[in-house]
């Protein structure tokens, strides 16, 4: 049986950071209303409504401006969701990334390019079997249409699967700190392969969901030497999420997202640093307009 996940703090603090303008927060999932889109019958969880409006109001408070909603593992290789948040008119808010199936038809990805998605995820097969895993072939397919590839490792299997990423015709996004565990600090031959990759100039880390990659509470503290470690290597090839509404959190301490968007000021410091990661890069990976 699915187990419901955990709702996200309800009420989210002011953070002491400030954001520079246009500030872009490139991971968050959706969901709801639950009559309209219910979940894939595989999902091991389901959620509460997660609504764009709901999240419009976090975005305020946390002083985003942009956001990239990425479709939830919830919905499995199904789209449509995604598709019908973006077609509402948000004034160019949003963009998006997508779960597909292995015979999404070019028309089909036409369709989502022209409503703002910009990437599709695949996920390590460690990370379920209902959810999209590598594929080259669905990979080409979205690279005419200029879209990267998310992907999400599980554990260390970055290792396995450097090459494999390395010989698509896609950019790459790693989400979650590429899932290196972060106990094993930045001399671990996973964090070396990120740190190889990133050097290739095809390929972006999410610094995001520090709570996927340790087993510690906020301030999650194992995370900071691999965050600073990242912005000190390749701070033109880094992106940052919220990650919001935080699913399958169920076993752990709920963090606030104004304490995440703090966590930034201690992982970059350098206030012309956070908004190359924050604003110009994710121009870069999703077509947003420059931010004056």
């Amino acid at each position: 049986m699915p187990v419901l996940t955990q709702p996200p703090d309800p009420s989210p603090k002011t953070p002491r950071l400030e954001l520079p303008p246009g500030a872009c927060d490139t991971h968050l999932h959706l969901f709801g209303p639950a009559d309209r889109y219910p979940f894939d019958p595989k999902s091991p969880y389901i959620s509460k409504d997660a609504l764009p409006e709901t999240y419009v109001a976090l975005q305020t408070r946390l002083g985003l401006s942009r956001a990239v909603i990425v479709s939830g593992g919830g919905y499995g290789p199904n789209a449509r969701h995604l598709a019908d948040v973006l077609a509402r008119d948000w004034g160019g808010r949003f963009r998006g990334v997508a779960l597909l199936p292995e015979d999404a038809t070019p028309d089909q990805i036409r369709e989502l390019d022209r409503l703002g998605v910009r990437g599709l995820r695949f996920v390590s097969a460690a990370r379920g079997a209902h959810l999209p895993h590598l594929n080259a072939d669905v990979a080409r397919r979205a690279a005419e249409f200029g879209w990267h590839v998310q992907f999400y490792p599980a554990g260390t299997d970055l290792i396995e699967h450097a090459d494999a990423l390395l010989a698509l015709p896609n950019a790459i996004v790693l989400d979650h700190f590429a899932s290196v565990p972060a106990a094993g600090g930045t001399a671990q031959p996973a964090f070396q392969t990120l740190l190889r990759l990133l050097d290739t100039g095809r390929v972006w880390v999410k610094i995001s969901g520090p709570m996927r990659c340790s087993r510690l509470d906020y301030p999650y503290a194992d995370v900071t030497p691999l965050a600073q470690a990242l912005v000190r290597a390749a701070p033109e090839r880094l992106l940052w999420g919220s990650d919001w509404p935080h699913v399958n959190m169920n076993d752990r301490q709920m963090p606030n997202d104004g304490d995440l968007v703090d966590l930034i000021a201690d992982w970059v410091p350098d206030e012309g640093v956070r908004r190359k990661i924050l604003v110009d890069n994710p121009c870069a990976v999703y077509g947003f307009p420059a931010a004056t």
